[in-house]
């Protein structure tokens, strides 16, 4: 999940106001193989027993402050101690020009130096969620995702189950879709999943029968969303007589992506079973639970109640 310094400049480069002060061609090649950036702090000072390679190392107002005040030995020292870890590149914020020792050990050590013009508080705001992201632990599945009524649906069943129909049912009452047939999955944070599509089949469908159709040229802007958070599986299976069915739910089914356990459900095909009502009821049924609203569990408690007294006359009853 590494990725270039170069590509940092071509994707990031205009919205953090990146500019580049030393490194040719090998230099932007240079990896950068973590997700946390922190500043060298004491590693300056010489202090760097607990210094972690790999990382974007940042130079605030202070850092910068500090190498200035250094006499020319001990900022030649304190540059070169801290460039001979492996860095994947520095950066300086507030546009603050830099100590020549600094570039030139850069340079010659083949470390990039970019300079941004963005405040050190604005820079971390603006680099943490897009390292975060390019550094998530991702999988892709095989389904359909919709965002209805604001709750993302993952559709998954067999090759041919309808998955795709159900979906572009649910845009056609005025629902959206965010992916279809491959669903990319990444992890933000502990819990949080975001599904989106994949880029070259981003708001394409396949319908059997009719072929791939373009949902946003069809339906409008509106029938689509580049992404959305993941929170209800849809598990779509054909009904067979023989097996029992759960009937009130009072049991959550859950299944696990990426280590983060997802509310399931099984829906059984038959013949003329509005699968569409049905999943739009189950979307405002997750938004009620979110809420505290457990309707089986309240049913079920209620039950319980009118009953207390009928089993308590049953257990006194010792004839």
């Amino acid at each position: 999940m590494s990725f270039k310094v170069q590509e940092l400049l071509e994707i990031r480069g205009e919205s953090l106001r990146l500019r580049l002060v030393t490194g040719g061609e090998q230099a932007l090649a240079r990896e950068v193989k973590r997700a946390e950036i922190s500043s060298p702090g004491l590693a300056l000072a010489g202090y760097t027993e607990r210094f972690v390679g790999g990382r974007i190392q940042v130079l605030g107002e202070t850092d910068v402050s500090y190498l200035n005040s250094l006499d020319e030995a001990r900022r030649r020292e304190s540059v070169e101690t801290l460039l001979s870890f492996d860095i994947a590149c520095i950066i300086a914020t507030k546009g603050q020009d830099l100590p020549p020792v600094l570039l030139e050990v850069a340079e010659r050590l083949g470390t990039p130096v970019v300079v941004s013009e963005l405040k050190t508080a604005e820079f971390y705001r603006r680099m943490i969620p897009f390292m975060n992201d390019r550094f998530a632990p991702r999988t892709y599945l095989h389904g359909s995702l919709a965002d209805v009524y604001g709750v993302g649906l993952l559709f998954v069943g067999r090759s041919g189950i309808g998955k795709s129909e159900c979906v572009l049912d649910l845009v056609e009452r005025g629902h959206r879709l965010v992916a279809d047939d491959v669903v990319q999955i990444s992890r933000q944070g502990h819990d949080v999943l975001i599904g989106r599509g994949h880029e070259l089949s981003r708001h394409h469908m396949e319908i059997r029968g009719v072929g791939i159709v373009d949902v946003r040229a069809l339906f409008g802007i509106r029938a689509t969303r580049q992404q959305k958070r993941l929170e209800v599986v849809v598990q779509l299976v054909e009904w067979r007589q023989q097996e029992a069915d759960v009937r009130t739910r009072l049991h959550t089914d859950h299944a696990d992506i990426l280590d983060v356990p997802i509310r399931r459900v099984t829906i059984p095909l038959t013949p003329g079973k509005n699968i569409t009502v049905i999943n739009e009821v189950d979307a405002m049924d997750h938004l009620l639970r979110y809420a505290g609203v457990h309707a089986a569990a309240a049913f079920n408690d209620g039950l319980k109640d009118v009953m207390a007294p009928v089993r308590e006359y049953l257990e006194e009853d010792y004839e």
